[in-house]
């Protein structure tokens, strides 16, 4: 009885540090690729043409279904257009809209291929039949760890949101006077947030407040604007 309920207790304490693990790691990435923006942007193009290349052999040497590849590989270009204003993107833009629906539909269409045991009607009463072979849990992990899911996920992470900022005091002479408007004052300009920093923050924010208002002050130094 009581082992049970410490069994309980430590899958509840597990899920939190492994939820927390995952939100600082890609809160870590998020600050990483904010840095790194011309060579996010390289590496997701190449990773899209290289996820292109891999579909297209699947389809000729192991036989995927055909419209089910092309489909895949649509759905990729349509990720690859969300590059275009990299790192920046309109959460009610048509192309994010139209990715979100992709990724949702190549995950509901190769979950359900790879998981069609069904036997031909034709070869249902024929003892010779020998059923096509099925894709190992490692085979089909792996596919949609990297054909499915890795440029969604990326791109996800990789993507900012627009926010403005005043000039920093490091800005150099040269661009000092762009960020000077004509009434003497500091123009905001637009820089790259990463939209997991957004979310993360939100929720911590969210949570923060909660806190206080119960009476809880988590961190007093807190900054309740942070970003």
């Amino acid at each position: 009885m009581i082992l049970k309920l410490v069994s309980y207790v430590g899958a509840i304490f597990g899920f939190i540090f492994l939820t927390l693990s995952i939100a600082s790691g890609l809160y870590y990435i998020s600050e990483l690729v904010e840095e790194q923006t011309g060579t996010s942007k390289r590496i997701l193009t190449r990773a899209i043409y290289t996820i292109i290349a891999t579909l297209t052999l699947l389809l000729i040497f192991d036989s995927f279904p055909f419209k089910l590849t092309i489909f895949s590989i649509a759905s990729h270009i349509i990720y690859l257009r969300n590059l275009k204003t990299f790192p920046f993107i309109s959460l009610t833009s048509p192309n994010f809209i139209l990715s979100t629906v992709c990724v949702i539909l190549n995950h509901y269409f190769w979950f359900k291929h790879f998981n069609d045991t069904e036997i031909p009607p034709q070869f249902r009463l024929n003892p010779n039949y020998v059923p096509k072979r099925r894709a190992s849990f490692s085979e089909v992990a792996s596919f949609f760890g990297l054909c499915v899911w890795f440029i969604p996920f990326a791109l996800f992470v990789s993507l900012s949101a627009g926010d403005y900022a005043l000039p920093t005091s490091t800005t150099v002479n040269s661009k000092k006077n762009d960020d000077i408007g004509s009434d003497g004052q500091p123009k905001l300009r637009k820089r790259a947030v990463g939209l997991v920093r957004v979310v993360i923050n939100s929720i911590r924010r969210y949570i923060y407040t909660i806190a206080r208002e119960m009476g809880y002050e988590i961190d007093p130094n807190h900054n309740t604007l942070l970003i």
